[in-house]
């Protein structure tokens, strides 16, 4: 509760500019596709909140950047034009550059670390300031998988990545990341990834295993490289415009049901993601497991570049050590 009470506290300030009717009808957004765990999760909350309510509040659910893509979803927040989201972690690190920290390559060492991370007190705390600086009241955080790549040719080295076309989700601290290796990062979104990989617009791609296998990214691939490199946070959003406007019975419901479903994500790709990668193994391509001495010197160049951009590299580290 400590958690939500502070959140209260920093979207008080927003209560003047918010609406004075209580929302009943919310409307969330997301950009992973229908069958995504994300999706599902978003899904089950709003059916729960509206048995919780007494079927006084209810979650229309909008996958698949049906409302836009993750930066025109976080300005309709803002503004107050959509109620909800379940969105990367990493869109908000645009806004709200602490939250980078958690890319730290190899700041988990397996899934299951990368959810106690999550699950984490000074996790918790990088969502307070969201409200007064973004304009979104963060209730808890949930993750995909860890990250891989995968190539067209082969990939036996880090060296081999350089110049190549790799898709990557659009924000800082990947970005900086690929840079460092010398790749040549290209943003895009998850829609046109298939097509992108199968006529050569890019070269390689940094996806989790479990998009990497159910939308099956590895048929026009050579080589996955299973390099766990990074943890992918999604986190569970609520515009402070609406939050404001909610009762305090209210904000403790939606706050406490909606943490839990993104929490639950956790739990499934903890569950989930060493059979995918099974199944990534068996499909014929050459497939590589490789640990942090791949990247050569590009992950103490990317920590030399965000221990100048975030203080709260340190905690999560010394978390992470905590929590091993």
């Amino acid at each position: 509760m400590k958690h939500f009470t502070n959140i209260i506290a920093s979207a008080a300030v927003l209560a003047a500019s918010a609406l004075t009717a209580q929302a009943n009808e919310f409307r969330l957004g997301l950009i992973t596709p229908p069958p995504h765990i994300w999706t599902k999760a978003a899904e089950a909350f709003g059916a729960e909140l509206a048995e919780a309510s007494g079927g006084a509040h209810s979650v229309s659910v909008f996958p698949a950047r049906q409302l836009g893509n993750e930066a025109e979803m976080l300005q309709q927040l803002q503004t107050g034009a959509l109620d909800m989201a379940f969105m990367t972690v990493a869109e908000v690190s645009n806004r709200a550059p602490e939250l980078g920290a958690f890319y730290a390559p190899y700041l988990a060492d397996d899934i299951g670390h990368a959810g106690r991370i999550l699950r984490s007190d000074t996790a918790k705390t990088l969502l307070e300031p969201l409200a007064g600086e973004v304009g979104v009241v963060g209730v808890g955080y949930g993750m995909a998988g860890l990250r891989q790549i995968v190539a067209r040719g082969d990939v036996n080295s880090a060296e081999d990545l350089a110049g190549l076309k790799l898709r990557i989700t659009p924000f800082t601290p990947i970005l900086d990341f690929y840079n460092a290796i010398g790749a040549a990062p290209t943003p895009m979104p998850l829609p046109s990834v298939y097509d992108a990989l199968a006529n050569g617009q890019v070269d390689a791609i940094d996806m989790d295993a479990e998009l990497i296998w159910v939308l099956k990214y590895y048929e026009h691939a050579d080589t996955v490289v299973q390099s766990d490199h990074m943890m992918f946070p999604m986190v569970g959003l609520v515009s402070a415009r609406v939050w404001a406007g909610l009762s305090e019975e209210d904000r403790a419901l939606v706050g406490d049901l909606m943490a839990k479903y993104v929490d639950s994500t956790i739990d499934s790709y903890v569950e989930k993601e060493a059979g995918w990668l099974e199944q990534i193994a068996g499909t014929g391509k050459t497939y590589t497991k490789v640990d942090a001495s791949f990247f050569g010197g590009a992950i103490e160049e990317w920590n030399t570049i965000w221990s100048e951009k975030t203080s709260s590299l340190d905690a999560l580290r010394a978390t992470a050590a905590e929590t091993q």
